[in-house]
């Protein structure tokens, strides 16, 4: 018997409360093969300040890991809805990121058993945000989380990591120069709940990487998809 493909469905995420003069925002659910047989788990990616679910990173994510049998839903949030790169208030990605993980049990037969978020930037903002209200997750994964102003070590800012109960996977590139990598290691000593971290080197906040370092952007995505894969694997074991 051939195994069904993995397949990618657009979708329409509505919103409660209008937002960008829009009651709806644009998504992309993967729905791997089989589903929903298996340990039927979920997760919820959010993109960063600069672009929309289209960036090469949540884009590649996205389809890797539906291909490794995840339900996986990127989403854009008003805001890079319409084009604008003033990002909506924090209260406005929120409800944004909780009416995207209300998609992914929309067919009450299908629906996951397990929940992870994550996102780059901003979204991996959002992410915790919602895993410190208490947003029932199995885990968070943060990428380039955007500990403090680019250059500026001493304003740093993670009161909304301190609330997270969830396990937490950090993917930090050695170049970022929004979250310096003793600063970070620094405050994961005052997060309670479970971190790990693992670094890219040689990748900057947005994982790009320099010729020079003789890795490639399609090397290092990979590295991502292996860490994420691997780390949630380890979170669900009994």
């Amino acid at each position: 018997m051939i195994e069904p493909a993995a397949r990618f469905e657009q979708v329409k995420i509505p919103l409660a409360d209008s937002a960008q003069g829009l009651s709806e925002v644009s998504g992309v659910l993967g729905v791997p093969r089989w589903w929903p047989t298996g340990a039927r788990v979920s997760i919820c990616l959010a993109h960063g300040t600069l672009r929309n679910h289209t960036e090469p990173v949540i884009e590649t994510l996205h389809t890797e890991l539906t291909e490794r049998r995840y339900l996986t839903l990127r989403f854009n949030f008003p805001f890079a809805e319409v084009q604008k790169r003033r990002p909506d208030p924090m209260q406005v990605l929120r409800r944004t990121f909780r009416a995207a993980i209300e998609v992914l049990s929309r067919d009450p037969t299908a629906s996951p058993a397990h929940l992870f978020l994550g996102g780059i930037g901003l979204g991996g903002q959002v992410a915790a945000e919602l895993a410190g209200s208490r947003v029932p997750i199995d885990g968070l994964f943060l990428m380039g989380f955007p500990l403090h102003p680019q250059g500026k070590l001493d304003e740093s800012k993670a009161e909304e990591l301190f609330r997270v109960v969830s396990p937490v996977l950090f993917l930090q590139g050695s170049r970022d120069r929004r979250c310096d990598l003793d600063v970070l290691r620094r405050t994961l000593t005052r997060v309670g709940a479970p971190t790990t971290l693992r670094i890219s080197a040689g990748a900057d906040h947005q994982f790009n990487v320099l010729k020079k370092s003789g890795r490639t952007a399609d090397e290092v995505r990979e590295e991502l998809v292996n860490s994420i894969d691997n780390w949630i694997q380890k979170t669900l074991e009994p």
